[in-house]
């Protein structure tokens, strides 16, 4: 149960979405948006959220779209991850979402939910990281298409009133050899010690982690170090020590531990990979 009492409001467009954030903020409210909600939840019980008024976007038709639009798969913000699932319009993509919490959890955690989440892990950005998506976005400036490049550092940088509508990857990208590897701590279900996602494209790999630092991330200097014509292993080591800091160190592993485990699971990617 969420321990404050809050207003819940259901827009149907996203001029209509703007201007309730606005008019509720006037009020003297904390409003949020929410597609998904379970992270709402979740963190409310701990007391690391609040908000006293909720803008729920899922009917909004932009927000539920699952399509190739203009050479594009287009998906809105408020799509579940389960469907995204079965649809498996892009595989690495769905590979990715299939391995988030269960399918229950599943059944609620939207894109854009997980994307914009505060829990670190946020695994399904690392596809769209890797294909060089687009991301459109609403505020009170209007709607705008952006790269989630200049969007996505560390965590989307999405300013007060601003939410995701929807997230654009060209159609290219959605055939590519891909790999994606998940080691979790123990068990099938849970947050990972670190999760590893690769395209190859052009002969070059493109490589993105969760769980190996406190934020998801994909690093030019990591990738340029395991391009190298060099031994497998001498790639993973050079790349190891461009990884961004800090390194993870808590109940899941420590630092060191997950160093390790992540060293294998690159060994694993490569060889995956460059097999094709």
């Amino acid at each position: 149960m969420v321990p404050f009492d809050f207003t819940y409001h259901q827009p149907s467009s996203i001029h209509e979405a703007i201007q309730l954030f606005q008019t509720l903020q006037q009020q003297g409210k904390k409003p949020m948006y929410y597609a998904g909600g379970t992270e709402i939840i979740t963190l409310s019980r701990l007391h690391l959220v609040f908000t006293d008024a909720v803008i729920d976007i899922k009917q909004i038709p932009e927000c539920q779209v699952l399509d190739i639009q203009q050479q594009q798969l287009v998906l809105g913000a408020g799509v579940s991850l389960t469907t995204i699932e079965e649809a498996n319009p892009f595989p690495l993509l769905t590979k990715t979402a299939s391995e988030v919490a269960d399918r229950t959890a599943r059944n609620q955690i939207t894109l854009g939910g997980n994307i914009c989440g505060q829990i670190f892990y946020r695994e399904a950005v690392l596809p769209l990281l890797l294909a060089d998506s687009e991301v459109v976005i609403a505020g009170k400036d209007g709607v705008q298409q952006r790269s989630i490049h200049q969007v996505f550092q560390q965590h989307m940088q999405l300013q007060p009133g601003e939410f995701l509508i929807q997230v654009k990857t060209e159609q290219t990208y959605l055939s590519l050899p891909y790999a994606h590897i998940k080691r979790r701590k123990q068990g099938e279900v849970g947050y990972p010690l670190v999760t590893v996602a690769a395209l190859k494209k052009d002969g070059q790999l493109r490589v993105a982690f969760s769980g190996v630092c406190p934020f998801p991330f994909r690093s030019q200097a990591v990738e340029e170090r395991l391009n190298q014509q060099l031994p497998v292993n001498t790639r993973i080591d050079e790349a190891l020590q461009h990884l961004p800091r800090p390194i993870l160190d808590d109940i899941e592993g420590s630092a060191q531990y997950r160093l390790f485990v992540l060293k294998h699971t690159l060994f694993d990617i490569i060889t995956e990979l460059e097999g094709e």
